[in-house]
């Protein structure tokens, strides 16, 4: 496994988190999410309860199909408000990061190379609402080199996280750094940060 960590933040004055993250070991890497329920408060949690149990089932039956987990979870929303969920898998046998997501949920690949000079490479997602709206799927593939970290961030995170973030510590201080530079309590809020532990590879596809 690599090293992960998630941290959520529930709006303020609310208890209940309706973001939700998971880390999978599967056949060959590890599949990770975040998620998104729209809005907030209990509503948005039932909406991110149902995705993340559609991701987990899609990773037991259909492995890194991350095009037929999206489907699925959008099936299992429907009866919800639906959610904005990013679903990514890091392959053990190509050093490599494909990765799928709908609506706003912001990624970043960071790593040393990338300090003091641009922002990391961005995971850019569809326009669209997982459960309402889901728009033609497309998976990206890029490559990833060890000690590489991924962040993905609900929207309730500012935006620009990862202009200034250091990638250096444990992914659970990263987490918490990150929601404590920039959440700002309007809304619930989720990181989820995984480290790469493979092999040095370099270039995209």
């Amino acid at each position: 496994m690599p090293q992960w960590a998630i941290a959520t933040r529930s709006r303020r004055g609310e208890s209940i988190c309706g973001d939700r993250g998971l880390v999978l070991r599967i056949p060959c890497g590890v599949l990770f999410s975040a998620i998104d329920g729209l809005g907030h408060g209990p509503d948005a949690a039932v909406a991110a309860r149902a995705a993340a149990t559609a991701v987990q089932q899609g990773a037991a039956h259909t492995g890194s199909d991350l095009i037929a987990t999206l489907r699925k979870c959008h099936v299992a929303l429907r009866a919800t408000r639906g959610a904005a969920i990013t679903v990514a898998f890091l392959s053990l046998a190509s050093n490599t990061l494909t990765w799928l997501g709908v609506g706003n949920v912001e990624g970043r690949i960071l790593g040393p190379a990338y300090r003091d000079s641009a922002p990391g490479r961005s995971l850019a997602p569809l326009r669209g609402l997982a459960g309402r709206d889901l728009p033609t799927l497309r998976v990206a593939t890029t490559s990833v080199r060890r000690g590489d970290i991924v962040a993905l961030a609900t929207d309730g995170v500012d935006t620009g996280f990862a202009d200034r973030l250091e990638p250096a510590g444990a992914p659970a201080a990263i987490a918490d750094r990150i929601l404590a530079e920039h959440w700002d309590g309007n809304d619930d809020a989720l990181v989820v940060i995984v480290r790469w532990l493979g092999a040095t590879s370099d270039g995209d596809s």
